[in-house]
């Protein structure tokens, strides 16, 4: 007699990905674009912390999504139309359908500057491609329809970004990896389009090869909006070993370079209790 035992279903692998924090070394605005972008030239620079994002994959008779949001940062986000959605359905035409259950847990502050939700889609393109066996060439097509910091993110790793960011070029900078990093956000929302509306259109030049001499151009229209930028550059400015302080695409969030982890982790110390902060390190 045949038994009526069935042998489990094996459950679905999760893969985890991180969905790092994103910094602009430096920023040059060079100018307005006709459809409405700007040109710009800038440096980017990847932390070894972030949000994180896990996901598994099962087949189904469609495509179907569902994403739960967790974390610090998770409170009032959307489950869908979000930039992770979007990722799963820039690639869902290349594959069998399949049900993707994902967790995003939100550990950056929202509209801070860091490529928060850049980075969750970029997390979310990576996770697809292992889960799915893509060949990543199809995260790289679909990542510059996602948003112009996308391609960075997808990359992670230090590069020069000219047009509106989407165009890459690698750099191996051996001088800032494992450089010590302190990121701290006033807990105030901005946008980004409000940012690059009050910039003056004035071009003050190319980004050179010394970006320590460098500068964010979004920096004086973004203070304009959020006056506690000034106050957090002048906080970090001030902390003992601090190499370099400049605020992070278009803000709020700022970021301070210190010679040292003693030094960083003294001024994460000593951070106002009204700011968030991350001590991390650059890539």
């Amino acid at each position: 007699m045949a038994s009526s035992l069935q042998t489990p279903r094996p459950e679905p692998v999760a893969l985890r990905e991180p969905a790092v924090a994103k910094l602009n070394l430096a920023l040059h605005v060079r100018r307005r674009l006709d459809n409405g972008y700007h040109e710009l030239e800038t440096l980017f620079a990847f932390c070894t912390d972030g949000d994180w994002l896990s996901a598994t994959s099962e087949p189904a008779t469609e495509h179907r999504f569902d994403l739960t949001i967790t974390g610090p940062f998770a409170e009032g986000l959307e489950t869908e139309g979000n930039l992770v959605e979007r990722a799963w359905q820039a690639l869902c035409p290349v594959v069998a359908p399949a049900h993707i259950k994902a967790k995003l847990e939100k550990r950056l502050p929202v509209a801070s500057g860091l490529g928060g939700g850049s980075a969750d889609a970029a997390a979310m393109l990576r996770l697809l491609t292992s889960l799915w066996k893509l060949d990543p060439a199809h995260a790289a097509d679909v990542a510059p329809r996602l948003g112009a910091d996308v391609p960075a993110c997808l990359l992670s790793m230090s590069a020069r970004g000219e047009g509106v960011g989407e165009k890459l070029k690698p750099l191996s900078m051996p001088e800032i990896s494992g450089a010590p990093v302190l990121l701290v956000n006033p807990l105030v929302p901005l946008s980004t389009a409000a940012v690059f509306e009050r910039w003056d259109g004035v071009d003050l030049g190319p980004l050179g090869e010394d970006w320590r001499a460098a500068r964010n151009d979004l920096e004086p229209p973004a203070r304009k909006l959020v006056s506690a930028i000034a106050d957090v550059l002048d906080w970090l400015a001030a902390q003992p070993g601090c190499a370099l302080a400049r605020m992070s695409g278009s803000g709020a969030s700022c970021f301070a370079l210190f010679d040292n982890d003693a030094a960083r982790d003294a001024a994460g110390a000593a951070c106002p209790d009204k700011w968030w902060h991350l001590a991390t390190h650059l890539r």
